[in-house]
């Protein structure tokens, strides 16, 4: 599934089936890019379901750029209140696409915001700056997964490709973004992480003047 709603119980529909559920009200549409990461997070959804070809997230194949305006192009936009790139993977594994895609979006609607969830790790994926991808206000949120205090936890949890270095990378990252986006986010999930863990997250976010968002772990 390309775009989507999220509902109650960890489920994703389309959005034709998100209207029939709950015809009423604005909602998060996400729009899924890959199945491709450059992390393997113990913690993943992926290895815990049964990913085949009739699962709903799991794509087939890539969508091509015009194919994802032109679903973007029949979105209901009196219900959106914000547009996510998710990705089923790591979207920033499409950066150009994601780019092109998001500022697609603010020219056909100026006045939706737009939000990114990503692992933060694409500077070390391209080996640039890629903050600056998102100057020009494409981008009004950028999610970034902090998940552990620290460079030993980080790597144990998400398995980054790039090993230890990873850790250092993502807080570069995230604070580069606040260059060009207004609000910068860092993640942790609240049944990976005990609360001395989340504690000490919340002083790395304090020091990088960035927002800490616990987010509840979604069951398989």
């Amino acid at each position: 599934m390309i775009v989507y709603a999220t509902h109650k119980g960890g489920r994703y529909l389309n959005i034709a089936d998100s209207l029939k559920e709950q015809p009423e009200g604005k909602r998060g549409i996400y729009i899924n890019l890959t199945n491709r990461c450059n992390c393997a997070c113990v913690f993943c959804l992926r290895p815990f379901k049964s990913f085949n070809e009739d699962n709903t997230l799991w794509l087939k194949e890539e969508p091509s750029v015009d194919t994802v305006k032109s679903e973007i192009d029949r979105i209901p936009w009196e219900y959106v209140k914000e547009i996510v790139f998710c990705g089923f993977g790591e979207p920033t594994q499409r950066l150009a696409d994601l780019v092109e895609l998001l500022g697609y979006v603010k020219k056909v609607r100026p006045d939706i915001p737009t939000r990114l969830n990503t692992n933060g790790l694409s500077d070390l994926e391209y080996g640039r700056d890629t903050a600056r991808e998102f100057a020009g206000g494409i981008l009004d949120t950028i999610s970034i997964s902090l998940n552990a205090s620290n460079a030993e936890r980080y790597l144990e949890l998400t398995r980054a490709k790039f090993g230890i270095r990873s850790f250092d990378a993502m807080l570069d990252f995230a604070v580069n973004c606040k260059k060009y986006i207004k609000n910068v986010v860092l993640t942790v999930v609240d049944q990976v992480e005990d609360q001395p863990e989340i504690d000490a997250c919340r002083k790395i976010c304090h020091e990088k003047d960035v927002a800490l968002r616990v987010r509840p772990y979604e069951e398989s």
